[in-house]
């Protein structure tokens, strides 16, 4: 009976496999290839084209988050599957083989998932504001049993100033207990930890050559233990991560132009959505802007366009020709130049900054923010301010972990383009050979697990 792990680690690259000495002899032995990313090349969309090996333009997973019009509200990283549009691939193997079994852990978007077998992050928010680690999974009772195995899922090393590979290997362990339990046909993995510090320090930075090799010393011995149970592998990389220096802040153009509307209370300033004539939901280096009237379109366009750091401005019609128009795009998509991306700070003097800003809150803020795997620099002992604010936690106090900076400068890696270079392609490795060539399309996954299994 053919098994297959399909194993995601954003940020392994060509280049990066060279820290990596198990993996590196590993894909000599097998199957070595180039993955080319979906646009924009963020981790949902990638997911999305993974799950059903479509784009942009039939899924509807625009990006790590998108502007609800019904709503009048910004959500990010929405975990709820029936947002992506299309057959998944375990779906279609199942209409062949009704007793196929999917696994599918730490996926985005994940939850109320049709996979037989599903998990992931969700924290604990009490009810007086302190967040928790947390986890759920689709059996009753087994996020409960993992953590009572392995230790409480260790969130503050999954993101946060304090991200480790303490994360992946917690995941890693529960996947292959979890596989071991109940043996699935396929199991989707994801391990999220090496872009991190890729993005807080840059690709090239000294750090990455250990985070690298450290990876490689958690995964391979994994992968070893699976292969002696009759497990296949493919093992990719949905994004590179590229070197930066250039933070945009289309959002406060917007403003300055008078077109992004803010409204005001004790804890800051909020974009008005309802009231805004037009605004940007920032996600690495692209951004879906959303514009109230068609008319003013084009002059948004223009205006954007000018800005240092912008590549390209796609219009509806533009989108759509590319494949990537969809009804949760914005009226205009924007890609960064290779070595820019897009803040989603729209305050225009950051005594008005929303106190969120200045803390850990994916859910909160209205586009993706690197800064959060930052400790603000300008903190005198931030380690003795940490150590008070969870004095504070443990004795049940409300407290704020203010520590994130508001110095877009400091991010120095950012995703969302193609790659530049062979060496910054992102890894495809497979147990098995197949006909897609040397660069594999990253929609092409799904119909490679299909045959696979089909075959």
């Amino acid at each position: 009976m053919k098994k297959l792990i399909l194993l995601e680690i954003p940020g392994l690259t060509n280049r990066l496999l060279d820290f990596a000495p198990g993996l590196k002899v590993w894909a000599q032995e097998n199957h070595h290839r180039s993955l080319v990313p979906e646009l924009p090349a963020v981790t949902l969309p990638g997911h999305a084209a993974l799950m059903t090996g479509t784009g942009i333009k039939s899924h509807g997973v625009v990006a790590n988050g998108w502007y609800h019009r019904n709503l009048n509200e910004v959500k990010m990283w929405p975990q709820s599957e029936a947002l992506c549009s299309g057959e998944k691939i375990w779906e279609s193997i199942k209409k062949s083989n009704p007793d196929f079994k999917c696994f599918k852990y730490f996926w985005w978007p994940g939850m109320g998932s049709t996979a037989d077998l599903y998990g992931n992050v969700r924290p604990v928010y009490y009810a007086d504001g302190r967040k928790g680690p947390g986890l759920y999974m689709n059996r009753e009772g087994l996020a409960d049993e993992l953590q009572e195995e392995f230790g409480k899922f260790p969130l503050f090393n999954f993101w946060g100033p304090a991200t480790s590979i303490k994360s992946s290997k917690w995941i890693l362990d529960t996947a292959e207990y979890l596989i071991d339990k109940d043996t699935m046909d396929l199991s989707m993995l994801y391990l999220p930890h090496l872009d991190y510090k890729q993005q807080s320090h840059g690709p090239k930075a000294d750090i990455i050559a250990q985070e690298v090799a450290d990876l490689d010393a958690l995964v391979m011995p994994f992968i070893k233990r699976m292969e002696d149970k009759g497990f296949e592998f493919i093992i990719l990389s949905s994004y590179n991560i590229t070197e930066v220096d250039k933070p945009v802040h289309i959002n406060s153009l917007l403003r300055e132009q008078g077109l992004l509307k803010t409204i005001s209370n004790e804890a800051g300033e909020l974009i008005d959505f309802a009231e805004s004539a037009a605004f940007a939901v920032a996600d690495h280096q692209c951004a879906n802007v959303y514009i109230k009237d068609h008319k003013d379109i084009t002059k948004v366009a223009i205006q954007i366009a000018r800005m240092d750091g912008v590549d390209r401005v796609l219009n509806r019609q533009a989108q759509q020709i590319e494949g990537l128009e969809h009804e949760n795009s914005g009226e205009l998509l924007v890609f960064s130049s290779p070595n820019a991306w897009f803040t989603y700070y729209y305050w225009l003097d950051e005594a008005l900054a929303p106190d969120f800003a200045r803390t850990v809150a994916i859910h909160n803020k209205p586009g993706y923010d690197p800064c959060e795997m930052i400790l603000d620099p300008k903190i005198a002992l931030p380690k003795l301010k940490i150590a008070k604010t969870l004095l504070k936690k443990l004795m049940g106090m409300r407290y704020v972990m203010d520590v994130i900076p508001l110095d877009a400068d400091l991010v120095k890696g950012s995703h969302g383009l193609l790659p530049q270079s062979e060496e910054e392609h992102p890894v495809c490795l497979s147990s098995f050979d197949h006909d897609y060539g040397d660069h594999v399309h990253i929609q092409k996954i799904k119909p490679l697990i299909e045959t696979f299994f089909l075959s």
